[in-house]
Parts: C-alpha cells; structure tokens; sequence
C-alpha cells in the first residue's frame, strides 16, 4: 500500500451509517465479491455503485459502520474500489473489519471535503487534505499499517509464519 491516496470523493455527510445500508441483509449471503460491490450503499445512493471508480475515496459522517458486525460491509466497499474511507469517527468493530481485510479508514473529525473533490490521504502523517485545506486525521497504530501493507490480517499472520 502506497502511503499517499489520491482520489475523487464521493460525500455522504450522514452520521450513523450502518452496516444495513453499506450492504443490505439481503445480498450477504454470497461470497461473490463483485455481487456486494454492485449492491453496496444502494439504500444510501442507489447510484453509488455505478459511479464509484477504482481509487475513489468514501468520506462520510461519524459512526460510520455501526450496527451489526458483518464483514461483507468492508469487503463490499473494497470491492467497489473505494481506496480509503474518510469519516468523522467509525464504529469500532467496523474499523477493525475493515483493517482485517485491507480497506484503509481515516478519521478526520474537522473534514469539510466536498463532492467530486480530489482528496489525499497522507497515512504516515495522519493527514487529509482537498481543495488546498488540510485536516488532522488520526494517526494509524504501526501495527495496524503493517496488516493494511500485507493487503489484510490473514496475509500479514501468513507472512509471520501463519497460523499457530
């Protein structure tokens, strides 16, 4: 994973998406990635899907990703090609999902990014920045970078020796 993203951003300023309106109940039952990608965030935006690009940024409100802990919500966005999500504050467990299976997140509580903006994502110095403003986003744990660089948490155990 580079340490720099770049990309357009979709802008959703909604607190409290959760994980049912990422990806509905109804399409979890696949493990057909392509399939959740072409459902996700469709009762937020049912357009998100086609419009979103490889490389495009989600950045939304606070909380995002509370609700039930499924991960098909990570893996649906990952698979749409959104590169990162910035949000005011996600919900724990969702963050955790998301680092698992390699989707980067950002916080960035003060963000006023609007839509269609080019946006950069600095990891290494916890930094957002669109339209000539930066934003302090929270800086990512070392250790939570390393799994976001293996691609997820099952690459970066494989690469310490695997399973014990």
């Amino acid at each position: 994973m580079t340490t720099i993203i770049t990309g357009k951003a979709h802008v959703y300023n909604v607190d409290n998406i959760d994980t049912d309106r990422i990806i509905p109940g109804k399409y979890t039952k696949t493990l057909d990635t392509t399939d959740l990608a072409a459902h996700v965030l469709e009762d937020l935006d049912p357009a998100f899907a086609s419009a979103v690009r490889t490389g495009d940024v989600l950045v939304v409100g606070s909380n995002f990703g509370c609700g039930s802990s499924r991960e098909q919500a990570p893996i649906a966005l990952k698979a749409a090609g959104v590169s990162a999500v910035v949000a005011r504050s996600f919900a724990r467990i969702f963050f955790r999902n998301a680092i698992n299976i390699g989707l980067l997140l950002v916080e960035a509580p003060q963000h006023d990014i609007q839509p269609g903006a080019q946006v950069t994502v600095d990891i290494l110095n916890g930094a957002v920045s669109s339209n000539r403003q930066i934003w302090q986003a929270t800086k990512m744990p070392d250790v939570m970078l390393e799994i976001l660089n293996a691609g997820g948490l099952v690459d970066f155990l494989n690469q310490k020796g695997g399973y014990k």
